[in-house]
């Protein structure tokens, strides 16, 4: 007998479907990890194994982070990192993180995780391409499936060196690509779950352009494509990713995605900040996906994605928080804010992107952009119980409860109260459940020190 929930009362339950409802005094029934009913709470059963009240609350679809690289939690706020653009943020990084252990590795898994799930976060991928001291990405599976993340595990790789001419150090490379496309096939073989209500799938995700060589990007689409998985990099990220693929390829970079084989309907592509109008068509005729990181962007002076012109082309577009060295933050509801905010600043138009555009782009765009779209970002019947509430009598949401779905993008994010993830409540009244949290952020801010201390 499967376990049953009910959610009643919530103030507003915003579905987020293709009729985009906002069901008032709205209720949601769940059997198992599936959603059985949505509607209004006098229309639906009122038993269940369990039933949580919900008043003074709006309630939604699970936030989808697209694009994260969660090791990077460990080292925050760096000093030499603070001012820097992209290229030499990661200069001043990348020996910092040649000493990161398979143990830091999990431990800053689950923190990253844990400020995801906080923020309204039920479904994450995380680009990992870092290897060193025997790291590898089963660490992070395991660390996903403990705190009960729904994960895409994004097996990353760096390959070129800066003695071929790539921007890591050599130490930090894996100069076998024949090693790196086994160890990607062992994960898919291992780990994959093509189920569409998977909790764990892996995605192929050779670095960047500047990072792994032509070979590696081509043999990893074969590879991608011949196990039917997703494919992700990042692409046109600022104005020196453009001018080394210029160089490099005598190609923009969205030239060179098409040229070996990244574009189509299983592949996303990371920040896309520079791209032009031919490759916003590209990506929009082959239904290539972008993961959209705002802070990130801004934080690392990269620019400001075109993400309206790429909506109106049909672009597929989620969010992502990037890396926690670059956001300093992992708070997606927060992004959603300033994906608003940046569309309209970058294109000095108050309806370049609304709230309610945000939050979709928050979830069932993130659910297209991870070939979800038929299981997450809604909330349905028959799609995955991914559900998340917020407390309207938070001080950040006082006076603006005339539209209290808007109001969680306009004002400054609360956290969540509720989050359920594949049916299982993961936070109950703001707190984590799964994992002890206080004891999780001491072990990792003592690998933090010492990480950085060491350096």
């Amino acid at each position: 007998m499967q376990r049953t929930l009910l959610l009643k009362n919530a103030t507003i339950v915003a579905t987020m479907d293709d009729e985009r409802r906002e069901i008032p005094h709205g209720a949601v029934f769940i059997r198992g990890n599936r959603i059985e009913a949505v509607g209004p709470s006098a229309d639906l059963p009122d038993t269940a194994d369990e039933v949580i009240d919900l008043s003074g609350h709006v309630v939604l679809p699970g936030l989808i982070n697209t694009h994260h690289h969660m090791f990077q939690c460990l080292t925050r706020v760096l000093p030499a990192a603070q001012d820097a653009e992209l290229f030499d943020w990661l200069s001043a990084l990348f020996p910092v993180w040649s000493r990161i252990t398979p143990d830091m590795m999990r431990t800053a898994t689950q923190t990253a995780m844990a400020e995801l799930m906080l923020s309204g976060c039920t479904t994450a991928a995380d680009h990992a391409y870092l290897y060193v001291n025997g790291i590898r990405l089963d660490d992070n599976i395991e660390a996903a499936a403990e705190i009960g993340m729904r994960f895409h595990a994004a097996r990353g790789a760096m390959s070129l060196g800066e003695s071929q001419g790539g921007l890591p150090p050599d130490v930090l490379v894996e100069p076998d690509e024949g090693a790196i496309l086994k160890e990607m096939q062992r994960l898919i073989e291992t780990h994959h779950d093509a189920r569409d209500d998977a909790m764990l799938r892996i995605a192929v995700a050779p670095c960047s352009p500047f990072t792994v060589t032509t070979d590696l990007m081509r043999e990893g689409a074969a590879l991608a494509r011949s196990y039917g998985v997703n494919m992700h990099t990042h692409t046109a990220e600022n104005w020196k990713d453009v001018a080394f693929s210029k160089e490099r390829y005598g190609m923009t970079p969205t030239e060179f995605t098409e040229d070996v084989g990244w574009v189509g309907d299983d592949v996303w592509h990371a920040h896309c900040v520079h791209l032009d109008e031919p490759g916003i068509a590209l990506f929009a005729r082959t239904g290539t996906g972008v993961a959209h990181c705002p802070c990130s962007n801004m934080r690392l002076a990269s620019g400001i994605a075109p993400v309206r012109q790429m909506l109106n082309a049909g672009v597929k577009v989620g969010l992502g928080v990037d890396g926690s060295a670059s956001n300093d933050s992992g708070d997606l509801l927060g992004e959603a804010r300033l994906a608003m905010l940046s569309a309209r600043a970058r294109d000095q138009d108050p309806t370049a992107l609304s709230a309610r555009e945000a939050l979709a782009l928050a979830t069932r765009g993130g659910a297209a952009v991870l070939g979800r779209g038929d299981a997450l970002g809604q909330l349905k019947p028959g799609y995955c119980a991914d559900v998340i509430a917020y407390r309207l009598d938070d001080i950040s949401l006082a006076g603006g409860l005339v539209d209290p779905v808007a109001a969680l993008v306009f004002c400054t994010p609360p956290r969540v109260a509720l989050n359920i993830i594949n049916g299982r409540p993961v936070v109950r009244d703001g707190r984590l459940t799964t994992l002890d949290l206080p004891v999780l952020l001491e072990r990792h801010n003592r690998m933090a020190a010492e990480l950085v201390q060491a350096s």
